[in-house]
């Protein structure tokens, strides 16, 4: 379902919400496959783990002639969702035409639907295999100096796993028998600690709300979207890591909207938006007992809510209009401005760094230099506002890597990146305007001598073309 889809795209492919859910978007909708456009997989959001029959007797019939029938369980497999208030008017997320296997949807899908799609239904073969059988074994390994105690599993059958091919690799242990020699190779001794819970992970969040019934599957990827977009988290090596803005508009809720903020809250409406949709209770009603007292909260909150616009006095005097400076935070961080704000909107200039010459401007030939700007650093004209040539960073030389040689000036071919992607130009840019939007190679045309570079396709076979004539032929590849 669409809990459990966010969840494994994000543990097995490092997709966020956002993303898995505009790429099954597209698969639903329809993509290129050999009968033409047609959507692959059912509707992406769903809390039901129901299967249409059609589609538990195709996969079977799949099973048993691709695998055999030690892989075919006696009985098909069905599926409860463990949320009692799951909507069951959507099947779960399953592929719809199961000869549209992944082996044949790599030649026709972008290859990020092709790794979700990949999941999806093999995720669902799965569910229709037996289950895979392991032996718990512990292991006593002696020696003259003491007994050593391994435990873990044997892999007897491997059932659905011939499939997902996950097998947790790291608890199996090998084969071995009773009496059996073994070479020690290395024996280390660790001193471990209690360590605290782990922040939470896009995937894990998921999981927390749904057991808590909070959200429906069209709002777990928007929540933490918004969560991200309004800066009350930052992800940092896939961990969600809350910023101090968000344990400030926490403390103030908590403190005077507790009721709203609590997780029985949220649960309960949804238990209550259920029993409307049910004529199990009156909209008004429960419209009227949530609106009336969470406005005299509000109108209580005007008048005891102080400012969080804080400002720290400098010491400096505003040069417009003699009143104190103070520093104050604002969107893009921190910044000096005057007490007088609103009649006064004196704002310091930040100081900064005298900055570093770089190459001279190829318009005016002042030297270009490095500056900071509200979407990061960029290369500008220091003879600003006469000449306004500017560009984006330029990379490190070290950052850039080397593909050809240039056929124009001998110099090197980089690869660089532009708004339209990944592109290929000469690194004496602007002496030579060499471009080409396919990778270079050291084969030369034989009709004109130039560049012959290579142009791959899905659908039909890849070619070396020139860059100067008409000539091409086809890849071995």
């Amino acid at each position: 379902m669409t809990s459990t889809l966010q969840q494994s795209a994000s543990t097995h492919l490092g997709y966020g919400p956002s993303k898995t859910m505009g790429i099954a978007q597209r698969l639903y909708e329809g993509v290129a496959t050999p009968e033409g456009m047609s959507g692959v997989i059912t509707y992406m959001r769903t809390d039901s783990l129901n299967v249409a029959k059609e589609a538990i007797k195709a996969a079977r019939d799949f099973i048993g002639t691709t695998y055999g029938a030690p892989y075919l369980p006696s009985k098909p497999k069905t599926y409860t969702s463990k949320n009692k208030a799951a909507q069951e008017a959507h099947e779960a997320i399953r592929p719809t035409n199961l000869n549209f296997t992944p082996t044949v949807a790599k030649d026709y899908l972008k290859p990020e639907e092709y790794r979700l799609y990949t999941l999806i239904y093999n995720r669902f073969l799965a569910s229709q295999m037996t289950d895979a059988l392991f032996e718990n074994q512990t292991l006593r390994l002696c020696c003259a100096d003491g007994t050593f105690k391994a435990s873990g599993r044997k892999l007897i059958f491997d059932g659905y796993h011939r499939v997902l091919g996950e097998c947790d690799r790291d608890k199996l242990l090998p084969a071995l028998q009773k009496d059996q020699s073994v070479r020690l190779d290395k024996l280390e001794a660790k001193k471990c600690s209690t360590e605290p819970p782990t922040r939470y992970s896009e995937a894990s969040l998921i999981k927390t709300l749904e057991s808590l019934g909070i959200g429906r599957p069209s709002t777990y990827a928007p929540t933490i979207a918004l969560l991200a977009n309004r800066s009350y988290v930052k992800l940092e090596n896939k961990q969600l890591v809350p910023t101090e803005d968000a344990f400030v508009v926490i403390g103030i809720l908590e403190k005077h909207f507790s009721g709203i903020v609590d997780v029985a809250f949220s649960a309960g409406l949804e238990d209550k938006l259920d029993a409307i949709a049910s004529s199990k209770a009156s909209w008004q009603q429960v419209l009227f007992d949530f609106y009336t007292p969470f406005m005299d909260q509000i109108e209580a909150g005007k008048a005891q809510i102080a400012s969080q616009k804080t400002s720290v006095p400098t010491g400096e005097f505003c040069p417009e209009c003699g009143l104190e400076l103070v520093r104050r935070k604002g969107r893009f961080g921190e910044f000096v401005a005057c007490s007088g704000y609103p009649k006064c909107k004196f704002i310091k200039p930040p100081t900064e760094q005298t900055p570093t010459p770089l190459e001279p401007c190829e318009k005016c030939g002042k030297p270009m230099v490095l500056k900071k700007g509200r979407f990061g650093e960029f290369v500008a004209c220091s003879g600003y506002p006469q000449c306004k040539n500017i560009r984006s960073k330029a990379p490190h030389p070290k950052e850039e890597k080397v593909v050809g040689v240039c056929p124009e000036c001998s110099g090197h071919i980089v690869e660089k990146r532009g708004r339209r992607g990944l592109f290929y130009g000469c690194a004496n840019y602007p002496q030579c305007q060499f471009i080409s939007n396919y990778p270079p190679s050291d084969q030369k045309c034989p009709e004109c001598g130039y560049m012959l570079v290579f142009k791959a396709y899905k659908r039909k076979p890849s070619v070396w073309v020139c860059l100067k004539c008409t000539f091409q032929k086809l890849a071995d590849v």
